[in-house]
């Protein structure tokens, strides 16, 4: 593998909705670079990038799975990410860290909304994007159609580069916009070889009129291309300039097309890749932070002292805890010491290498703008690594919270040991996942995104830790809220240890759409920051668990009206108890509701099928928001009570003889009817809900 220097650097994620091709695009990428000498593939379990046995097994991927290629000089660092909703978080800490992304819409599908999901995501960190419209080959596909939904569903600014010729069974190649080309794939090279022909006659008018949207938009990115255009003088490079500048501010999206499987576009998609996506140079400095709390920057230069971030941790048999980083200034040495700056501690590393899905390369050294790995003992996802004399926190990466959860025990008493060392390693892994105790019942329950989220962890525990286990019925995670506006008051006047402990505290709580919002309203603005703060932190500590069924509490605005101070006692543990006892009464006064996670369901359907998946949807409590036919069958998206989805895939098939399919994504946590939560209760052996 050859070094590159910064500017000659790509770090990119493959990014989109389930079974819209990510893979199977990344392999060609590869096969095309050489990086691997066999095509891989998804159905048979031979692509490299979905090397867990349980990827191999259902066909999708599970974990984001990191590469490197080289294409025409220029060094491509590779994260193919995730599209089960389950697995998000991988996108999102994948995300965090690169520079640019290829977002792959399926030609007949469209934005799905999964695709949608990370979509946001990347507007979330800023990354600049390129599109690839796979699956042209496929019944149904419609370029045009998935142009129109990038601009009404995502806010995009789609630019075709790339037009198909044909589609469905009539797809048989492309044409190179800028180029003024068609190009042909040859099928006995598995589209290694290529012919640039004419551009058939009856695509001219597509062409001609895609030409002239491209020339005009690119002109209209900066003021001298417009007079050029004018002027009829602005050539094809420098449209691939204004291209290229336009992507990076994020004002338009290049969009390419082909298919994956048939090999076709995917060389033009890699050009892309190098042209129109950043080098780590080429973008703002870093935001950090110091220990004192000053903001800081990071030019990512290596020039400067080192600095990288710690995206994902994965335990590795050779080289046990292997954290993956995303080094953003300076330069390290395999065996050099470096600081954690969430522990305090220095670390060495014990071994840094370049990961190719599960297997790895030795590296002598990293330098900025790199991604790579490293043996690291006690790291977590979200660490900031620094050289020992400069100290720095980069920004963190946030993860979602679980919403559903079940019991898991071993099969055998002496495994006990096994499945909290299993569970503890799963957990440092896994950001989305957690590990909790059932008060009442004393079992242990793991708690994710989804049913396929613990079916997977339920299964690495027994192939990769050899613990067997035995997991109970899927169970979902509520919330509890208020319905009411309501009032409550906190005091403390009592002698801990011979010292005295003062705190009065008044607050009031009204309903919010979502979250935990504190706000000071004292009146009083003498009255000092440190005892306000303790009792935030009492009221804080107070909302992990409601009065229904002990259950967080979430949707909840909290004032401060008012406190007061005693001469000689206020104290700061008696703000926060205080805060806490006021906290409490307004959750009893405010007439506590539960509140359910709801879905987004995407289903696709047989037409003849439509009438029984609408009516099965609403005997789940969901209503139907949209429907649309695509292609030959129908789109219907839904909003449906996750409590309602557990089987749901066995049941649609049954519905319509195993001819549907659908996607689910977390919508929102919705109040749940009052007789509904009265029969939640009582099977929780709650009695007294009114």
């Amino acid at each position: 593998m050859c070094r590159s220097q910064t500017d000659n650097i790509r770090n990119i994620g493959i990014m989109a909705h389930i079974d819209a091709g990510k893979t199977t695009t990344t392999e060609r990428i590869l096969y095309y670079s050489g990086r691997v000498h066999r095509l891989g593939d998804v159905d048979h379990g031979t692509a490299a990038m979905d090397w867990m046995p349980q990827e191999k097994e259902r066909g999708i991927t599970i974990q984001s799975a990191a590469t490197t290629y080289v294409w025409n000089s220029y060094q491509v660092n590779v994260i193919d990410t995730p599209g089960h909703v389950d697995f998000t978080a991988e996108v999102e800490r994948s995300l965090r860290v690169l520079d640019g992304a290829v977002a792959v819409f399926c030609a007949v599908g469209g934005v799905e909304p999964q695709s949608e999901t990370v979509w946001h995501q990347a507007d979330k960190y800023n990354v600049p994007r390129i599109a690839f419209v796979n699956k042209m080959d496929r019944q149904g596909a419609d370029y045009l159609r998935v142009l129109d939904m990038m601009r009404d569903m995502l806010g995009a600014k789609p630019l075709s580069v790339i037009l198909p010729i044909g589609s469905g069974s009539s797809f048989s190649g492309i044409i190179d916009v800028i180029g003024g080309h068609a190009v042909y794939f040859d099928e006995t090279s598995h589209g290694s070889k290529f012919t640039l022909e004419d551009i058939p006659d009856e695509c001219m008018e597509e062409y001609s009129a895609a030409r002239e949207v491209l020339w005009e938009t690119s002109a209209m990115l900066e003021e001298s291309a417009m007079e050029e255009f004018f002027a009829g003088r602005l050539s094809a490079e420098r449209v691939r300039e204004l291209i290229r500048k336009g992507t990076l501010e994020g004002k338009i999206v290049p969009v390419l097309c082909g298919a994956a499987l048939k090999n076709i576009g995917i060389q033009q998609l890699m050009n892309a890749i190098v042209d129109w996506l950043p080098s780590p140079s080429e973008l703002p400095p870093v935001s950090g932070r110091l220990k004192d709390g000053s903001s800081v920057e990071v030019r990512r230069s290596a020039d400067e002292p080192f600095s990288a971030l710690v995206f994902k941790v994965q335990c590795d048999s050779h080289l046990g805890r292997l954290a993956f980083m995303r080094v953003y200034s300076g330069r390290i040495s395999d065996g050099q010491h470096v600081l954690n700056n969430r522990t305090g501690n220095k670390d060495r590393l014990t071994r840094l290498v370049r990961m190719h899905a599960n297997k790895r390369t030795h590296l002598d050294s990293v330098m900025a703008g790199d991604i790579a790995a490293a043996g690291l003992k006690d790291v977590a996802t979200g660490d900031t690594l620094t050289s020992l004399n400069t100290p720095l926190i980069l920004e963190s990466i946030e993860f979602p919270d679980p919403v559903i959860q079940m019991a898991i025990e071993p099969m055998s008493t002496s495994d006990e040991k096994a499945l909290i060392d299993a569970l503890a390693s799963l957990v440092s892994e896994d950001p989305s996942f957690r590990v909790g105790i059932d008060e009442e019942s004393g079992q242990t329950l793991i708690m994710g995104m989804g049913e396929l989220h613990l079916e997977i962890i339920a299964s690495r525990i027994q192939r990769e830790k050899g613990v067997k286990v035995r997991t109970g019925k899927p169970q979902v995670s509520y919330r509890e809220s208020i319905s009411r506006r309501a009032e409550g008051r906190g005091d403390l006047r009592k002698s801990i240890q011979g010292r005295g402990h003062f705190g009065h505290a008044f607050i009031r709580a009204e309903p919010a759409d979502s979250g935990i919002e504190f706000v000071n309203l004292l009146k009083d603005k003498e009255f000092p920051d440190h005892f306000t703060k303790a009792i935030e932190r009492g009221v804080m500590g107070s909302v992990g668990a409601g009065p229904l069924a002990g259950y967080p509490v979430d949707g909840i605005r909290i004032e401060l009206l008012e406190a007061e101070l005693h001469e000689t006692d206020s104290s700061e543990t008696g703000y926060a108890y205080a805060g806490a006892m006021a906290l409490r009464e307004c959750l009893r006064k405010g007439k506590p509701v539960l509140k359910e996670p709801v879905m987004r369901v995407d289903i696709i359907c047989p037409s003849e099928y439509v009438g029984e998946v609408i009516g099965d949807v609403n005997a789940r409590r969901g209503n139907v928001l949209n429907m649309e036919p695509v292609g030959e069958v129908q789109s219907i998206k839904a909003r449906v009570p996750l409590a309602e989805l557990f089987g749901y895939s066995t049941a649609l098939r049954s519905l319509t003889q195993g001819r549907a399919g659908f996607s689910m994504q977390f919508n929102e946590y919705a109040r749940i009817a009052e007789n509904i939560t009265r029969g939640l209760l009582e099977q929780m052996g709650i009695s007294g809900f009114n």
